[in-house]
């Protein structure tokens, strides 16, 4: 669901979203090539950091609420379309232009596909049948796929024991949530499966922007409103070939697509790139390990899903591969 947007092409691919995410986080822009001068924010980060981690794991709730009236894809357009009205409006009061070049929009067109278009149809029709905790903690598993992939993709990035101990333990802790030990019972295979190919195509994409549109001059802002323009331009030539016009539009689904797209897809990305330019990125991915944590609490809560022990255990090793893959050795100490 969550997306990160690293300040530097370097730390592109080891970053966390929701994207995605969304939570799905998540829409990262092309990796901008410095930091620049911000200026002092009135309200502390650690206080955006906690409204961040919040939006975006109560994302999964937002989708769950919005696919009990829409289609899948009429969730993920009315999602994209609200995001990206929000971030035009961003740009337009920073003055903020679109970037140019048919091949720049041609790459952003492809990274609107693997870190918007794709993976939020996907988690939504996961959501069609598994609740919205295990969507939620399927969302942790992208640290582990970028680590994997980037081991593979990366040159620069070597195996260590330290990140395929962490590999290791978070594919247990998947393992411990879905119940293997009793043969998955009572998980949808196809919906987990959905999640999990959701959560993998947040670090496909990340590995292709880094690839491909590292160290570009446009800001962040630009980058990310013309992906989230063409992600939406996806969804609105796809969504009316596999579904019809809504007979009825209830309020409360409504709203939560407009909650889900205005604030978990585009005051979201705001939020984020503000906490990422304040205190790094390393720092700023840190809200990835806080989402499954709000989306089971969220799930159990308020939509009275069901967790049974093995759920929130395996949620923590996930959780603790991830932390262990994104880890860097400590520099040495000096008396």
């Amino acid at each position: 669901m969550r997306t990160a947007t690293p300040h530097t092409a370097t730390d592109t691919a080891s970053a966390s979203p929701s994207a995605p995410a969304p939570p799905e986080s998540r829409p990262p822009a092309a990796p901008h090539p410095g930091p620049h001068p911000h200026p002092r924010r009135r309200v502390d980060w650690r206080v955006r950091f906690a409204v961040l981690s919040l939006i975006w794991g109560f994302s999964f709730l937002l989708i769950k609420v919005g696919t009990e009236a829409y289609a899948p894809f009429q969730v993920t357009f009315g999602r994209l379309l609200f995001g990206t009205a929000v971030l035009v409006a961003a740009m337009a009061v920073r003055r903020t232009g679109l970037p140019r070049g048919v091949r720049t929009w041609g790459h952003l067109a492809v990274a609107g596909f693997l870190l918007n278009a794709l993976p939020f149809s996907l988690f939504a029709y996961a959501e069609l049948t598994i609740p919205s905790t295990l969507a939620g903690i399927c969302n942790a598993t992208s640290p582990l796929w970028g680590m994997a992939l980037s081991l593979v993709a990366l040159s620069e990035d070597r195996p260590t024991r330290r990140r395929v101990a962490g590999l290791g333990l978070g594919f247990i802790g998947v393992l411990t949530v879905l119940g293997a030990w009793q043969g998955f019972a009572g998980i949808d295979a196809t919906g987990t499966l959905l999640a999990l190919a959701a959560s993998l195509s947040y670090p496909v994409g990340w590995i292709y922007v880094r690839r491909t549109l590292a160290g570009r001059s446009e800001s962040h802002l630009s980058l990310t409103g013309a992906q989230l323009m063409l992600a939406t331009a996806q969804l609105a030539v796809v969504t009316p070939l596999f579904t019809h016009l809504p007979t009825a539009f209830p309020v409360g689904p409504l709203l939560a697509v407009a909650a889900l797209g205005a604030l978990g897809t585009g005051f979201a990305v705001l939020l984020q790139y503000g906490i990422v330019a304040e205190v790094g990125p390393t720092t700023g991915q840190m809200v990835t390990y806080f989402i499954p944590v709000i989306a089971t609490a969220a799930g159990v809560t308020l939509l009275d899903e069901q967790l049974t022990w093995n759920t929130p255990v395996g949620a923590l090793i996930v959780l603790a591969g991830a932390a262990l893959t994104q880890s860097r050795p400590g520099s040495a100490r000096h008396p």
